[in-house]
């Protein structure tokens, strides 16, 4: 898709030569990005999933693969309830001078990546170092003991205060654990070249370090509070890339993380720079190392929507079939997750989320104990 608009330029007549100027017409407008192409959820090579009737969901017990939708009404959770006790929440800034690992980066503004001609699988990208700051928002249950060790829940692209309110609702019914939430905002931009895709769709366990060794002391140190080391006590959540990113934290440290919450997973080929260890970047995941790797102690929930992402410049673009074939490798290699196709939705659907938020949460931690 072009990304140049042409300009038009009026010539006056003769006649009106010594009149004012008109006024230039006004900018074009941006041509609009394309719509995907709604997949059907029963197509050939899908995994089989049971349809649900509109409105429902599967419940926090069930594994496997389910059909939702067309409709996707907000759970209650999801709203702030009188009577029930809210969180704190802190936030503080991480500046990129103080990183030992993200320095930050930026590609060339107007610039995209190019297949290299003499490897059309490796992308040629124009970057250049680019400092960057980055919120971190902790959320505090009420009930959260000081000095006490907590779960924790670690969650990308944040901000996110649909799930701090869910997290009120889902602790005060003793749904979930009492837990400390850490969202952490991205470095900036997105895909190959920018800061965000680094730490995000780069298939290793660096960006699990980060947030290890430079976020979650902060953490503990400005809002004073003490986190788990238990894996089994930790989970991390995301969309988009930030859910690819939540998976390789997971699936690299499983020394840290044990559950994993991903919406519109971006398990497609975003890496940069390349790796020859993981050639196609998160594609890898399914189509080599789940597949090639003895199971590991991980609980996952899944979702994509019907209109996600389609990009046809290669065979490693298409989010639908990586979530697909996503569920199919959990399937073979016997993990526990829950995969949820949404009908009538798009890229991180913020209804959808809305919907099944506190199901999904529910869903990874409930054999968890509560408090």
């Amino acid at each position: 898709m072009s990304r140049h608009h042409l300009t038009l330029i009026l010539l006056c007549s003769a006649a009106f030569a010594q009149q004012p100027p008109a006024a230039p017409p006004p900018a074009a407008a941006k041509p609009a990005r394309p719509q995907p192409p709604t997949r059907d959820p029963n197509s050939p090579g899908y995994v089989k999933a049971a349809e649900l009737p509109d409105g429902t969901l599967p419940t926090s017990k069930q594994d496997g693969n389910f059909i939702i939708g067309p409709t996707h009404p907000a759970a209650p959770e999801t709203v702030v309830k009188e009577g029930v006790p809210q969180g704190q929440i802190i936030e503080f800034t991480m500046d990129s001078k103080d990183s030992k690992i993200y320095s930050g980066i930026a590609r060339k503004p107007g610039t995209f990546g190019q297949p290299d001609p003499a490897n059309p699988g490796k992308l040629l990208v124009d970057s250049y170092p680019q400092p960057y700051t980055r919120k971190v928002a902790v959320y505090i249950p009420k009930q959260y003991v000081p000095g006490t060790v907590a779960p924790l829940l670690v969650g990308a692209d944040g901000p996110d205060r649909m799930l701090f309110t869910t997290l009120d609702n889902l602790i005060a019914a003793k749904r979930v654990p009492v837990m400390i939430a850490v969202s952490i905002a991205n470095g900036s931009g997105d895909a190959q070249g920018s800061q965000r895709g680094l730490e995000y769709d780069t298939m290793s366990g660096l960006y699990a370090q980060f947030v290890e060794t430079e976020v979650l002391p902060l953490v503990e140190q400005k809002a004073n509070v003490k986190l788990t080391k238990d894996p089994n006590a930790r989970a991390t959540m995301g969309c988009s890339s930030g859910a690819s990113a939540a998976m390789a934290m997971a699936w690299y440290r499983t020394d840290l993380y044990h559950r994993v919450l991903s919406y519109s997973g971006t398990y497609v080929y975003q890496q940069w720079p390349y790796n020859a260890d993981t050639p196609h970047g998160a594609w890898d995941l399914h189509a080599s190392i789940i597949p090639n790797t003895a199971k590991k102690p991980l609980r996952i929930w899944m979702h994509v929507s019907d209109r996600d992402n389609l990009s046809t410049r290669d065979d490693y673009h298409d989010w639908v079939v990586a979530n697909e074939n996503m569920a199919k490798v959990l399937t073979a290699k016997g993990y526990p997750y829950q995969f949820v196709f949404a009908r009538n939705a798009s890229h991180c659907d913020r209804g959808v989320k809305a919907q099944t938020l506190p199901l999904a949460l529910e869903y990874v931690w409930q054999d968890f104990p509560k408090k």
